[in-house]
């Protein structure tokens, strides 16, 4: 199975299990996440969620081959970028997140991650854009020079760098994000998870303009460079392991 979970008392864990592809999402493995993060919504046993991947990679995001259609009814892309979840989820990142793997961290409530844990949105190597999140996301979190420094010219933050300017709430050792997710996923259980819903409802309302506006600039991104030379040129440079020879079309 691409995505398997358990439930630790009121915490329901899942890992996405795909280390041969670098955790890449497929559709499979969208609809795994999905299903998981729909028993965290629907339980009412569970009160918060923690979304990981291996011990050497949380995700690579797309599956460029499989992936292009990972999208579900209820989570939107990879199961959880567009999902109005009513409990919080909890990132816990070892080794690269990159392009929609980052996407999907930025889509959690926390994130904790491993000194082994990098942040990328390579993208615009590609010819493509970053489109599950990051163009909206990426700058709520982030100062808008770092934020642009990582969208527009593939730059690179490493889990200490990440913390310091709050991407990231705790950042553990090698190996123990997992351990440093289950720390701060039970703080959260002491809590009152009415209150808590109401909390991330609240917080979810206030964001809800910006969000529409943020989607509707990114469909219009995506828009500019389907069907360019330059996206064919950089998938097919991705797929041969070279580097791209830019058309500018």
């Amino acid at each position: 199975m691409a995505v398997t979970s358990e439930a630790r008392d009121r915490i329901l864990i899942i890992r996405i299990e795909r280390e041969a592809k670098r955790n890449a999402i497929d559709v499979e493995t969208a609809q795994g996440i999905d299903a998981a993060l729909n028993r965290l919504d629907d339980d009412a046993e569970l009160w918060v969620g923690v979304l990981t991947g291996t011990t050497t990679v949380f995700s690579a995001g797309s599956d460029i081959r499989d992936g292009l259609d990972a999208r579900t009814e209820r989570g939107g892309e990879y199961g959880v970028i567009r999902r109005e979840r009513n409990k919080p989820l909890v990132a816990a990142v070892e080794g690269p997140a990159f392009g929609g793997g980052f996407e999907i961290a930025l889509a959690c409530d926390l994130v904790v991650a491993s000194t082994t844990a990098r942040f990328a949105l390579p993208e615009t190597r590609r010819g493509l854009v970053a489109s599950s999140g990051a163009l909206l996301r990426l700058s709520r979190v982030l100062p808008a020079p770092l934020a642009n420094e990582i969208l527009i010219a593939g730059g690179e933050l490493d889990a200490q760098r990440a913390y310091d300017f709050g991407l990231v709430n705790r950042v553990a050792k090698p190996g123990g994000a997992i351990d440093a997710a289950l720390e701060l996923a039970e703080l959260v259980c002491r809590n009152s998870p009415v209150a808590v819903r109401a909390t991330l409802a609240a917080l979810a309302e206030q964001r809800e303009q910006a969000e529409q506006v943020g989607w509707s600039a990114t469909e219009r991104a995506v828009a500019k460079i389907s069907g360019s030379a330059d996206a064919a040129e950089g998938v097919a440079a991705f797929f041969e392991k070279r580097a791209p020879d830019w058309p500018g079309q």
